[in-house]
């Protein structure tokens, strides 16, 4: 399985249609450019005041220590005991500002760090880094007139953060060191992170809020033009576009106005020549109806006496009659076709028997010998028989013809349905032949110009099979070609005035015919 039907699998169709969605990815690209924007200006406004407030605090802690450690070692003996030693260490550290000091001598071994709280700090407690540099002389010059400086480092303490800054006092006496709490400085920014969180969750609310917002401006008239679109494509030509404005979606409107309005003007074209087309070709077929049924009655005559006739007239005389039938059948047919096209073909249902209909089909085409019929009675059906009659006839019809028999009719009910299948003893139908059994004027045969059928019979069956609300389906059995025509036992219900227009009767062309 790819990763794409892994996706699919993951995410019903429905599901991915609505992440895929234009407002879902507006508010997407809203909330990131927001989410991106807000996170970059909190993290930065976090560091400059965190520089700030930090840098502030240990300035201030490490002036005043200077300054307090310079007053007091002035009172300082030259060879101060550990006593006075404790004495500087609680007196710099009482300055007001509340950092610990711890104060070491070198030539007291005996009491190496003296601090003013030493139940908290300790020599130990001041980074090894930080002591070799306040012990590390640096070379006095202009630039530096004083060996010793106070250095500093920010280190955390058992969790809790500590400026500690030390330096030497005189080359040969004692070093101090700070210890100034941060805590105030990171409850602070501790508020101040929060603060920005805070901010930044608002600002993505606000930019989704925005987003919909916008994205409800601009799906508005794209929503519109999808729902006009949808009914110009259901055939509402008419459909058209209130324009609003003169920008992008205004202008998109218009062009669809005017597409819209070309489309109207182009079917309305094609429809008048499709009409004109049908009512010449129903016109002509009921002006040669009435010639032709002076043909056909003469054409009898001459059929019964053509054994009478000149044996070098006769040919001609059989070859007449059967031109002038097939004249005949031909502009029935057409006749039949024009009603389909023009939406007037009407049922005239009767519930009947299907075995009873066939059976009737085959006696009156005297083709009892050659069809095998398997048709239980009972398969009761509202139909119109004279139009299943025309199925019934094409479909045992070609199978003699083209397939051969014995032909076989077998008929029977699935569910609210009647299903009759005709089959031949035939070579079968060629699979390229197949998809265009039921097209108009098809011949299987090109290489033939003339051929008995008009090419019309099955689509006529077809269209037939249609207005019952069945079909006719074809394809090749196990010898021979299968034509399966499937009813619904009840009659499909009648259409509206504005589908079928109001339209004649099959009965009423034939009686302005004659």
């Amino acid at each position: 399985m790819t990763d794409h039907q892994k996706t699919a699998r993951r995410f019903p169709a429905g599901r991915w249609r609505r992440l895929r969605s234009l407002r879902v990815r507006l508010i997407a690209v809203f909330a990131a450019v927001a989410l991106l924007a807000a996170v970059s200006a909190s993290g930065i406004a976090y560091w400059l005041n965190r520089d700030a407030v930090l840098k502030r605090a240990q300035d201030t802690a490490l002036n005043d220590f200077r300054v307090s450690l310079s007053r007091n070692v002035s009172e300082l003996p030259l060879d101060a005991a550990c006593p006075e030693l404790a004495a500087l260490a609680s007196n710099v550290a009482s300055s007001g500002l509340s950092y610990d000091v711890v104060v070491v001598d070198p030539a007291h071994p005996e009491c190496p760090a003296t601090s003013s709280d030493p139940t908290h700090f300790t020599l130990a407690d001041v980074p090894a880094a930080l002591q070799s540099t306040v012990a590390k002389p640096r070379e006095v010059s202009e630039s530096n007139p004083y060996p010793y400086h106070l250095y500093w480092q920010r280190q955390n303490l058992e969790g809790r953060p500590f400026v500690i800054g030390g330096t030497k006092v005189v080359p040969n006496g004692p070093t101090a060191y700070m210890f100034k709490s941060l805590e105030n400085e990171r409850a602070d920014l501790n508020t101040l992170g929060w603060s920005l969180a805070i901010a930044t969750l608002l600002a993505l609310i606000g930019s989704a809020l925005l987003a919909q917002a916008a994205s409800a401006t601009v799906l508005r008239p794209v929503k519109r033009l999808g729902d006009a679109a949808r009914r110009l494509g259901q055939g509402h030509l008419d459909t058209r576009l209130e324009v609003e404005g003169s920008d992008e979606l205004a202008d998109l409107a218009r062009t669809f106005n005017r597409a819209a309005e070309s489309l109207h003007e182009q079917v309305e074209e094609l429809s008048a020549r499709e009409a004109q087309s049908r009512r010449f070709v129903a016109d002509m077929s009921h002006e040669l109806r009435t010639p032709l049924t002076a043909m056909t009655a003469v054409t009898d005559i001459l059929e019964d006496e053509a054994e009478s006739l000149d044996p070098m007239i006769e040919p001609a005389v059989r070859l007449v009659v059967s031109e002038t039938r097939r004249l005949s059948d031909l502009v029935e047919n057409l006749m039949e076709v024009t009603r389909f096209d023009a939406g007037t073909a009407k049922l005239v249902a009767d519930e009947v028997d299907i075995a009873d209909l066939i059976m009737s089909c085959i006696d009156g085409r005297a083709w009892y010998d050659a069809v095998e019929v398997d048709a239980p009675r009972g398969i009761l059906a509202v139909v119109d028989p004279r139009r299943l009659d025309v199925v019934f006839a094409n479909l045992i019809g070609n199978a003699l013809k083209h397939g051969g028999s014995p032909v076989r009719v077998k008929v029977r009910q699935a569910g609210e349905s009647v299903v009759v299948e005709v089959s031949d003893s035939g070579p079968g139908i060629p699979e390229d032949v197949l998809p265009h059994v039921f097209d108009r004027f098809y011949k299987a045969d090109r290489g033939r110009a003339r051929s008995e059928g008009s090419g019309l019979g099955l689509s006529i069956a077809m269209a037939n099979a249609r207005i019952h609300g069945g079909t006719i389906t074809a394809a090749n059995g196990e010898v021979g070609a299968v034509f399966t025509l499937t009813l619904p036992l009840a009659p499909p219900p009648p259409p509206s005035a504005g589908e079928g227009g109001p339209g004649r009767d099959a009965a009423e062309d034939d009686k302005d015919a004659t």
